[in-house]
């Protein structure tokens, strides 16, 4: 079953809560998800274990390099979709989780040291393809996009990725406090309770764009896949 790999050198770019709002989304549209909490703060453990029981999702922690092999088989084994959360930082695991991956997404702010940590991981890809023949596809998906405004980093960081001919999602990541509370209240966005929670309407919409991206572009189970459509 298909693994993708979430990577950005640099902390704080949006990563685990991209992580969380795919895995979250696919099992609430019928597929079986692990996600390998690989960094460090384990914010995905943290929050998997404040939750109640999510159906069709599961948290492994304490990933590291020596063991991401057997809990990546173990997985694949037992899941439609296996996600892994790599380090916000330069590791030796980044090659190595690329290398076992079937597709790779990148979080980048709409800001220049976001943008430095990306490239870090487009290099990494680049250098995989032409030295070693390893062709990993992957794409970045924007985040913490603000939904009224759109800021000349914001700008600067898309012409840059254009220039790469970068495959980027047409659905960011829009700032939404629903994102920022899920990882103090658990649960997901669809066991929220939309009277305490501005905007949760749109931030579900959001999430579920975002999803259906990553399915067409990373296919999984027939059976998700029908329900996250007729959704």
């Amino acid at each position: 079953m298909p693994v993708i790999t979430f990577a950005n050198t640099k902390g704080g770019a949006g990563k685990t809560t991209a992580v969380l709002l795919l895995a979250s989304e696919l099992a609430h549209a019928g597929h079986r998800v692990t996600v390998l909490d690989a960094d460090p703060q384990y914010w995905m453990s943290r929050w998997f274990d404040a939750s109640p029981p999510i159906p069709r999702l599961s948290v492994i922690s304490y990933v590291t390099q020596a063991s991401i092999d057997r809990h990546l088989a173990e997985a694949q084994a037992a899941s439609d979709y296996v996600l892994v959360d790599l380090p916000g930082a330069r590791s030796p695991l980044l090659a190595k989780a690329i290398g076992l991956s079937d597709h790779v997404l990148i979080p980048i702010q709409g800001c220049a040291m976001d943008a430095q940590g990306g490239a870090h991981v487009l290099e990494l890809l680049q250098y995989l393809g032409e030295k070693l023949g390893m062709h990993v596809p992957h794409s970045v998906v924007l985040t913490r996009v603000n939904s009224m405004v759109t800021t000349r980093a914001l700008l600067a960081v898309k012409g840059l990725l254009a220039q790469r001919n970068v495959d980027v999602l047409n659905t960011p990541i829009i700032e939404r406090s629903a994102y920022r509370d899920i990882f103090d209240c658990g649960g997901t966005l669809h066991t929220m309770d939309g009277e305490r929670i501005s905007n949760l309407d749109k931030a579900r919409e959001n999430a579920r764009l975002y999803a259906e991206e990553i399915v067409r572009r990373v296919p999984g189970a027939q059976v998700g896949a029908a329900r996250m459509a007729a959704r």
